[in-house]
């Protein structure tokens, strides 16, 4: 099994995810780590039709995707990790899962957010989520999709402070 792509974005699985991200990186699975959406029926009936053919999808609670990934389940599946915020990314690191790099895509603004980019915006706790996983070693770029330069987010987030 290898994770080949761990990837922030506010709206999971899309044409940019689904398409660009999917046949770039040629992946076989997206695993979706979020709590909430793992136990919503019709969040994950929509992840399930934004899915393109030949493309599992698990969208399952951080915990047991921690629990599969660390015991080998997806065998030597090319994996797509996909989460909403970047508290997922830790609590999965702290769940023992190795994380390389992690590339944000899109979050949304919110009366809570500060825009970084024209399409990221993060509040002072996604700050401090994107700092421990930066001192853990986690490589951290911005890149909406394959063809963008991938950008330094540790950078983009000093400069907005």
């Amino acid at each position: 099994m290898a994770i080949i792509g761990n990837r922030i974005d506010g709206r999971l699985i899309h044409g940019q995810v689904a398409n660009l991200w999917a046949t770039k990186l040629n992946i076989d699975r997206f695993v979706v780590i979020d709590d909430e959406v793992a136990q919503s029926d019709i969040d994950k009936q929509a992840l399930k039709l934004a899915t393109p053919a030949g493309i599992k999808l698990s969208v399952i609670p951080i915990e047991k995707a921690a629990q599969n990934i660390n015991n080998g389940k997806y065998g030597t599946q090319r994996l797509m990790v996909i989460a909403k915020r970047p508290d997922r990314f830790v609590a999965l690191a702290e769940h023992g899962v190795q994380i390389d790099e992690l590339n944000v895509g899109n979050m949304s603004q919110t009366d809570e957010t500060r825009q970084i980019t024209n399409s990221i915006n993060i509040t002072d706790e996604d700050i401090q989520d994107f700092e421990t996983l930066h001192q853990q070693g986690v490589k951290i770029v911005a890149q909406m999709v394959p063809n963008d330069k991938a950008e330094d987010f540790m950078s983009l987030i000093k400069d907005k402070n």
